[in-house]
């Protein structure tokens, strides 16, 4: 049956509106990395500071993941991803009158509530509506949008930023997300409800989110004593809420999908790994181009534009490949030209020319492309249709606790390098240092990723 008849919603408006909203969400992130030196200077704010106003939005979504992806289920995907698109614009408002970093940081929390619905959301709705041949194309095109978002991010921020003021990169957003917004409405007329009339898990939610906050907080807090307790705490809470899951009928996560299913196990393991890998890179060679290098807000953005230009290029083609070939093989050569990527940069200095960089950005670019959609098509196919939901917001939080932890490197070596002290040529010497320990173990646990990527087994005999 054709997919437009059988969901009752064309998928031209689908692959159009998911499209959309990836570029809105990837755009605010990316603008916001070139954005965030000049926040810093006019709040008078500290690199650690600074890394919790992107580190707060991550860890808002993160937490409401796989209980927003639950209750999307239950009562439809469509209406949380609507309210995600309301909630997420409101915040993007929100952030632009913000008066002070604190309030910058309170409504970025609040950004992360509306993508928490989003993202649990867009990528089960986008492959519900396409037939199974198509996925790694439309997946790949989902990519390409994403990364045009990212690459447009830094480029048109840094315009924005240096030529206005970097309030207006929320004020566009926001304008988005309204257009969006009615486009939605008009032509999401339908929803999916696979766990309509189950009753939801609130005490195996609660539990889940606290230990997914002690987890972040904890990764963030280190190297002191209070994060390593954290972190402990976290894990005691992981085990717990394993045994009590497993006893429920109709558990917040179902743990079954990871048993005996080698494919959802290993793609999703290794897209932990690439983002806690990878994330932080943008916000670091920001950092250096404008503090170290002394470029502008929008000379960084140009500079910067060379990766996501790469990934937004290729995704598609990457997607389409992981229709015909195995996946594995597709991610796993990505994930090998992350690697050498990162170690490239290990070697970066206050000289490190600039076509260097230029050009390293762009091997990593292709190395994403190569990665992400034929990974996320690996996902969604390793797994059968009434569980889209939950795949998808376990995927979304593996994305985004790899995030966070690429993050939380980044704050613990700015914390034991240079501490609270802001970035001048005082310390440049230092925090070059502290580029170095995190890319060379970037580096490491990106080549780590490469044999979990080679372990997930065959995904197209599985999908037929």
């Amino acid at each position: 049956m054709d997919s437009e008849h059988a969901t009752g919603i064309s998928k031209g408006y689908v692959i159009l509106i998911t499209t959309i909203t990836s570029f809105m969400t990837a755009f605010m992130g990316s603008s916001m990395n070139v954005a965030l030196p000049v926040i810093g200077k006019e709040f008078t704010l500290n690199a650690i500071f600074l890394s919790w106003i992107a580190t707060a939005y991550f860890l808002t979504t993160a937490t409401l993941l796989i209980p927003i992806g639950k209750l999307a289920d239950i009562y439809g995907r469509t209406l949380f991803f609507k309210i995600g698109i309301g909630i997420f614009t409101l915040g993007s408002l929100l952030c632009a009158i913000a008066g002070s970093g604190v309030w910058l940081m309170i409504f970025r929390l609040f950004q992360g509530i509306g993508s928490s619905f989003i993202f649990t959301t867009s990528t089960a709705i986008l492959v519900s509506a396409v037939p199974v041949h198509e996925r790694g194309k439309v997946l790949g095109i989902n990519v390409a949008s994403v990364y045009i978002g990212l690459s447009s991010g830094p480029f048109l921020g840094g315009i924005i930023a240096h030529n206005f003021h970097w309030r207006y990169i929320f004020y566009s957003n926001t304008l988005l997300g309204v257009v969006l917004g009615i486009l939605t409405l008009m032509k999401f007329t339908v929803d999916w409800r696979e766990a309509k009339g189950e009753k939801f898990d609130i005490p195996g939610a609660v539990v889940l989110m606290v230990t997914m906050l002690f987890l972040m907080i904890g990764l963030t807090s280190l190297p002191g004593l209070y994060g390593f307790g954290l972190i402990i705490l976290g894990g005691l809470g992981l085990y717990f809420f394993k045994q009590v899951e497993a006893k429920k009928e109709t558990p917040v996560l179902n743990m079954q999908l990871f048993k005996n299913n080698r494919g959802f196990l290993f793609s999703n393991i290794a897209a932990l790994i690439n983002y806690a890998a990878t994330f932080a890179i943008g916000f670091l060679i920001s950092l250096y181009l404008q503090d170290v290098r002394m470029l502008s807000a929008q000379e960084a953005g140009l500079v910067l534009i060379s990766q996501p230009v790469m990934q937004a290029l290729l995704s598609p083609l990457a997607g389409r490949l992981s229709d015909k070939i195995e996946p594995r093989i597709v991610a796993s050569l990505g994930m090998g030209i992350i690697t050498i990527g990162l170690i490239i940069f290990i070697f970066i200095s206050p000289a490190f020319p600039f076509p260097l960089i230029i050009g390293n950005l762009a091997l990593l670019g292709t190395g994403f492309a190569l990665f992400s959609s034929p990974n996320a098509n690996a996902v969604m196919s390793s797994i059968e249709k009434k569980h889209y939901g939950p795949a998808s917001a376990i995927l979304t939080l593996m994305r985004m606790s790899g995030q966070m932890f690429s993050l939380g490197v980044v704050i613990v070596l700015i914390n034991v390098f240079i501490g609270k002290a802001q970035i001048s040529v005082q310390n440049q010497a230092t925090f070059i240092i502290a580029l170095n320990f995190a890319f060379s173990f970037f580096s490491l646990i990106c080549l780590l990723g490469v044999f979990a990527s080679l372990s997930r087994g065959k995904i197209i005999e599985h999908r037929k």
